[in-house]
């Protein structure tokens, strides 16, 4: 019983680990691509790769290796500068205004008088 309870934990994850893959590498073939137009084609041709040996391959350790062969051409291939979306951690806008230290007060009503 624990057989097959390993192996059925160790196909999760190697399924779980393919679909990072693909979820990565579809995200840097985007950074690649200045617009959409170029995108499409580039993400059907990674989903053909991907697909290619989705069924064919049944050997546990084999699969390991091809996992470890579709990381590192990943690794290999990224792209060197990724879009970060500016108010993520990383991008151009991200605490640009960061909030005062304590013990400063800010008065936004600075020159109105009370009605």
């Amino acid at each position: 019983m624990s057989g097959a309870a390993s192996y059925l934990a160790r196909r999760a994850a190697q399924k779980e680990r393919v679909r990072i893959l693909y979820r990565r590498a579809l995200k840097d073939t985007l950074n690649w691509a200045v617009h959409r137009h170029p995108f499409y084609p580039d993400a059907d041709a990674l989903r053909e790769r991907f697909d290619a040996n989705n069924n064919n391959v049944e050997d546990i350790d084999t699969i390991d290796r091809m996992i470890a062969d579709g990381e590192s051409q990943y690794n290999k291939w990224r792209h060197p500068d990724p879009y970060i979306v500016p108010w993520a951690p990383g991008g151009s806008k991200f605490t640009r205004n960061p909030t005062p230290p304590a013990g400063i007060e800010i008065v936004y009503d600075y020159g109105r008088k009370d009605h």
